[in-house]
C-alpha cells in the first residue's frame, strides 16, 4: 500500500490554534491542520513554508516539531510529520479551504479530518498543561 508523506502545522496565536475547513476532495468540509505533501527535493521545513504559502498566501515561523502521526485510510497509509508555528505576517487568503477558524485546543465538536483526531489529541497531551 502506498505511503504518503505530509506536514501539518499548528499554528497558534495567543491561547488559540488555526484550523482550515477542506474545500473539496474526499474530506470536503472536515477541519484539518493546514500543511501538504513533502516533495522529494524539500526539508520538511521547506514544504510546511511552502505549502501555508500556496494555501494561505502568508508566511510562518516553525518553532518546534510536534510528532509524527501515522494513520490508515483504506487507500493509502499517512504519515504526517506536525510542527508548532506561529505566522508572520497576519494576512491570509483562503486558496485551498472554504473557512478557517481560531479554536481553543479544548473545543470539542469539531468534525476533524480522521487523522487530525490524532493530531489534535497528541498537541493536547504535550503542549497544554492544566
Amino acid at each position: 500500500m502506498k505511503t504518503i508523506h505530509v506536514v501539518a502545522a499548528i499554528i497558534e496565536k495567543e491561547d488559540k490554534i488555526l484550523i482550515a475547513q477542506r474545500l473539496k476532495g474526499e474530506h470536503q468540509g472536515l477541519w484539518e491542520f493546514p500543511g501538504g505533501k513533502v516533495e522529494d527535493n524539500e526539508t520538511n521545513e521547506q514544504a510546511l513554508i511552502r505549502e501555508i504559502k500556496e494555501e494561505f498566501e502568508t508566511d510562518i515561523q516553525i518553532n518546534t516539531y510536534l510528532s509524527t502521526i501515522e494513520y490508515q485510510y483504506p487507500h493509502f497509509n499517512l504519515v504526517m510529520d506536525c510542527y508548532i508555528c506561529t505566522l508572520i505576517s497576519e494576512s491570509m487568503h483562503l486558496n485551498d479551504h472554504s473557512a478557517i477558524r481560531w479554536i481553543y485546543p479544548q473545543d470539542a465538536n469539531i468534525n476533524w479530518v480522521p487523522a487530525d483526531v490524532l493530531v489534535i489529541e497528541t498537541y493536547k497531551s504535550s503542549v497544554i498543561t492544566d
